[in-house]
């Protein structure tokens, strides 16, 4: 139920999630111990999404977009009508555990310098998510990108960016939590500002930790707020996908929120990134195309369709100077 002067907003975006929108709702509407208002942004859902909320939720407010807005725009438009002393922002296909929300809101209280919070992911089997991550960089970029990440997840040097070589039960102060759950202190929000809405998809959140870090509060990891995630399902729903699991839309947001958030924050580091992440896939191209066979040609023909995106992505933003119209 919404409360008139509410402690906590919950704040979820949907994106033709309907049937895992409606499981997520009704999490958030059993907590107890805490006084809520809900809002749902509807970034153009065509799967009856509004319809379910409205019949089925009604003491859901429901903002409902006749375009895509994109995660940061569509949550500014939730927080600018936002009540509440703090604001959850949980994804469509995240599920809290009962009491989560009131735990945060006693962390947060008794914490009063932590301006935005996260909480241990997991998955529906319970396997863990990267829940406290640290911000991007040349060298963090590389990690991933190579693969030594995942071969080597309990080595602190390459298990650095998702901390994976940590014990999974331990707070921490942190450079940034996804945007699958995280508490938000109002004032702090106002005072660094809501998300930039340059970011369509991808490193909204980041930018976000960012500033509040920059302003002197601290982003906190705290697993003993459990949420369940199931993740990727709004990409799921768009088309175009032409690159294996990623898809080249997908791969093409990914590439333009990067240039858009070095060239913010680390402006000498836009080109070198691009140039960095460009030079791996021509090499594995190179190599795949020497191999032979239809695996290998399949993953030569990947590397080339990143390469091009890239360089789309680099035109588009003139490296990360500019925004593309939305929705993107």
């Amino acid at each position: 139920m919404n409360a008139t002067n509410p402690q906590v907003t919950v704040v979820i975006v949907s994106f033709n999630t309907r049937e895992l929108l409606r499981e997520c709702l009704q999490t958030v509407l059993s907590q107890g111990g805490v006084s809520l208002e809900t809002i749902v942004v509807d970034n153009a859902s065509r799967d009856g999404s509004v319809e379910m909320v409205r019949q089925d939720f009604p003491c859901v407010r429901v903002i409902a977009s006749t375009t895509n807005l994109g995660f940061a725009a569509a949550n500014n438009a939730a927080f600018a009508q936002a009540r509440g002393r703090y604001v959850a922002l949980l994804n469509s296909d995240a599920f809290l555990r009962p009491g989560t929300l009131a735990r945060a809101v006693e962390r947060m209280d008794r914490e009063p310098e932590v301006g935005l919070s996260g909480a241990l992911l997991v998955g529906r089997d319970g396997s863990w998510q990267p829940s406290a991550r640290l911000f991007p960089s040349l060298l963090n970029d590389l990690i991933n990108l190579t693969g030594l990440a995942s071969r080597f997840p309990g080595s602190r040097l390459f298990g650095r960016v998702d901390r994976s070589w940590a014990d999974p039960q331990e707070e921490v102060d942190t450079d940034w939590v996804p945007g699958a759950f995280s508490m938000i202190r109002r004032a702090a929000l106002e005072a660094v500002g809501y998300f930039d809405e340059r970011f369509f998809l991808y490193y909204e959140e980041v930018d976000l930790c960012y500033r509040m870090k920059a302003a002197g509060y601290r982003v906190a990891y705290w697993p003993e707020l459990v949420v369940t995630h199931i993740g990727g399902e709004s990409s799921k729903t768009l088309r175009r996908l032409s690159l294996s699991s990623s898809g080249s839309q997908l791969t093409l947001w990914r590439m333009r929120s990067a240039l858009i958030y070095y060239r913010k924050h680390h402006p000498l580091q836009a080109r070198p990134v691009m140039l960095a992440e460009t030079l791996w896939h021509r090499l594995r191209m190179l190599r795949n195309r020497l191999r032979g066979g239809e695996d290998a040609q399949a993953k030569a023909a990947e590397s080339h369709a990143v390469v091009e995106l890239f360089r789309r992505a680099w035109n588009e933003t003139d490296g990360g100077r500019e925004c593309p119209a939305r929705p993107w």
